[in-house]
């Protein structure tokens, strides 16, 4: 006898359920406690050298002993 008459509400519920989970989910953004991985020394190094913080000369000297560092 009353079956259809919030039928309408429920739909406009779900809807607003599903905009909730997709922002929720999907939104990007850090989450305070969430692990990240921190940067290697070379991409330190690299970022250096694409800011034009250190010369070409300095980048490859840095670079080889970063290289040599990991071999051992």
């Amino acid at each position: 006898m009353f079956y259809n008459n919030y039928g309408g509400m429920n739909f406009i519920w779900w809807i607003i359920w599903m905009i909730m989970l997709f922002w929720i989910f999907a939104t990007p953004y850090k989450i305070p406690g969430q692990r990240h991985q921190k940067e290697t020394a070379l991409e330190i190094l690299q970022k250096r050298f694409a800011s034009g913080a250190i010369s070409e000369d300095e980048y490859h000297e840095k670079k080889k002993i970063l290289e040599i560092g990991q071999v051992k």
